[in-house]
């Protein structure tokens, strides 16, 4: 692939990233919201509905950050293969460690809130 094709596919990817990022974002948001107007007294099936579409949703936003995320590293190591990159090809490579905070950092962090929205869903005041 050329250098253009490359730089290319790394913005296809990045906006990927961020794309796969708002909907799991929105939906935590919206739980917490919820959370603050009487969720965690709802009917128990509704809680466990919440949880199971939290779930699901945090699975899929993940295995997206994670594919994408992957798909940079192999643009990334495309361009640092290149003979004389150009010096946005350089500051794309450069950016290579940081591709790892969206392949296992992100997918942490949605783990963390997951389990205290669960506590809240579940162990909450009543």
């Amino acid at each position: 692939m050329t250098e253009s094709a490359l730089i290319t596919a790394w913005g296809k990817a990045r906006g990927h990233i961020i794309a796969a990022q708002a909907a799991p974002t929105f939906l935590l948001t919206a739980v917490i919201g919820f959370l603050a107007v009487g969720l965690a007294t709802a009917d128990p099936t509704v809680r466990i509905a919440t949880a199971g579409i939290l779930l699901a949703s945090g699975i899929l936003g993940a295995l997206a950050q994670i594919a994408a995320a992957n798909e940079g590293l192999a643009v990334i190591a495309d361009l640092r293969a290149l003979d004389q990159p150009s010096s946005l090809a350089q500051c794309i490579v450069a950016m290579g460690k940081w591709v790892n905070v969206v392949r296992f950092l992100t997918p942490t962090i949605f783990v963390v809130v997951y389990v205290a929205l669960l506590a809240a869903l579940f162990l909450g005041a009543r």
